[in-house]
């Protein structure tokens, strides 16, 4: 079953169960891209967008109270996930995201009119344009939906960020007496506590949420009221700061108008802000991932000094494999965020004149990057890193056999004399002991106290109680 719908184009048959109109019917012939729709929390965004503006379009007296209630009944019903199959232009269509605006005007339109008795399709006593979009554009309606949006998906993010860092701290702790060769270009270096290196990546994490919070402030600036070139044609003068309120109560969030309407239509600098954030995030988590892997390498043939929890078999063919697919799982997400980050940027630097019209591309990477992260990280911490067990006489062994313990003789030899002991060590196959023995540099007490790894690991200079990094 269809009904004919009428726009300025011409006539379009619609489904007749559709809740939606001819402009949506419209980009869906016009734009078969990717299969995709928006995301529920972008529509959710601009559902209260249409919420708040009719209310505070009857306030005004511009809106019909009746009508006006019938939008936010409708807008509640949205809101609930009742009609969550409606919105279903692809994430790809008309510039600045007209197609989606459309979509959800008409599917509020219809319904507001079939609660006042009126029939889908006919817009009567409830239209799209003169009523849902009273005083708005796609222009400021949708950078705002944004940053809503993005607000929202941000949350559980920086929630993820927090869990990981406690992880990594209480791994820390856990690790603190494991002595292992640290690292340095791939190559042997002086000891370290395993304990360190996941602190470390604790306070990594840390900084990277501190940096997102940041960047996510920016996106409480709100550019709605502007309409179609940022100079608020068509909104009456009060409008956008009562929206704005009325938002402010909506969502829980604290929201703010912007200075300049038109910056705020103009510029993407708050979603590239978020996305760089991300996406540095992004690059750190790779580097731990990597750094997990080579620790976990093995078992008989690599480094295996840490052992991941045994998730899947890991190969068709070689029984008894096991990957570290956690890492490589998170480290492709990674991946995907940057080429995310990298479309944001060129769709940023697009936004000629009073409009981005880049804004579908943005919306939708921005928020998949963040998704994306937060179920990543989320599976890693609670399936990886909680797990992780170290193989602490393993580690003890590299940290004991490694030529660069001589670096803490250097204060003592001299660095010629300590680089001869390295030479001699990797020539040899002797131990440090034996080369200082031999050479008669040391007594066997100074030896002692100054290849200590576990000292090493503290810093300072080793070898005497004066010489410690407290100086007691």
């Amino acid at each position: 079953m269809e009904r004919i719908e009428r726009d300025s184009l011409g006539e379009k048959a619609v489904p007749a169960e559709a809740y939606y109109g001819i402009q949506t019917v419209r980009a869906l012939e016009n734009y078969p891209i990717s299969g995709w729709r928006p995301f529920p929390e972008l529509v959710r965004a601009t559902v209260r967008i249409k919420k708040c503006a009719a209310r505070v379009n009857a306030e005004l007296g511009l809106v019909e109270e009746a009508i006006a209630r019938a939008i936010i009944a409708a807008a509640d019903e949205v809101l609930a996930g009742r009609f969550d199959d409606q919105f279903v232009v692809d994430v790809f269509n008309s510039g600045a995201g007209v197609s989606f605006h459309m979509n959800v005007n008409e599917v509020l339109a219809n319904r507001a009119s079939e609660l006042l008795g009126g029939r889908r399709g006919e817009y009567s006593p409830v239209h799209p344009n003169d009523h849902v979009n009273r005083g708005q554009s796609t222009n400021d309606v949708v950078p705002t939906a944004m940053r809503l949006a993005a607000l929202e998906v941000a949350r559980p993010l920086l929630g993820c960020l927090e869990e990981l860092t406690r992880a990594f701290h209480q791994k820390g702790e856990e690790f603190h007496d494991v002595v292992k060769a640290g690292r340095t270009h791939l190559q042997d270096a002086v000891p370290v506590r395993l304990g360190q290196e996941f602190r470390a990546y604790a306070h990594i994490v840390e900084g990277h949420a501190r940096r997102l919070r940041q960047a996510v402030e920016e996106l409480r600036i709100l550019g709605i009221g502007g309409t179609a070139v940022g100079t608020g044609l068509n909104a009456h003068p009060a409008f956008r700061s009562r929206v704005i309120e009325e938002l402010r109560r909506e969502t829980g969030e604290e929201l703010i108008p912007a200075e300049d309407l038109m910056a705020a239509m103009q510029s993407m600098a708050p979603f590239v802000a978020v996305s760089g954030a991300i996406r540095n995030f992004a690059l750190d988590l790779i580097k731990i991932c990597d750094d997990l892997r080579l620790m976990a390498s093995g078992p008989r043939a690599g480094l295996a000094e840490i052992e991941l929890p045994a998730l899947q078999p890991g190969s068709s063919i070689m029984p008894g494999k096991v990957n570290p697919v956690m890492p490589e799982m998170l480290t492709m997400v990674c991946f995907q965020v940057i080429g995310h980050d990298t479309t944001i940027a060129l769709a940023a630097a697009h936004g000629e004149f009073e409009l981005n019209v880049m804004m579908p591309v943005v919306a939708f990477d921005l928020l998949l990057s963040a998704k994306l992260l937060t179920n990543a990280v989320r599976v890693f911490t609670e399936k990886a890193v909680v797990g992780i067990r170290a193989h602490a006489e393993r580690c003890r062994y590299y940290a004991e056999s490694s030529p660069a313990l001589v670096t803490a003789l250097a204060p003592r030899l001299g660095y010629e004399r300590a680089a001869r002991v390295a030479r001699e060590l990797l020539l040899t196959r002797k131990t440090i002991r034996e080369i200082i023995r031999e050479e008669g540099w040391m007594s066997e007490e100074e030896l002692r106290r100054a290849l200590d790894v576990e000292a090493m690991t503290e810093g300072g200079l080793i070898g005497s109680a004066s010489e410690s990094p407290s100086g007691e």
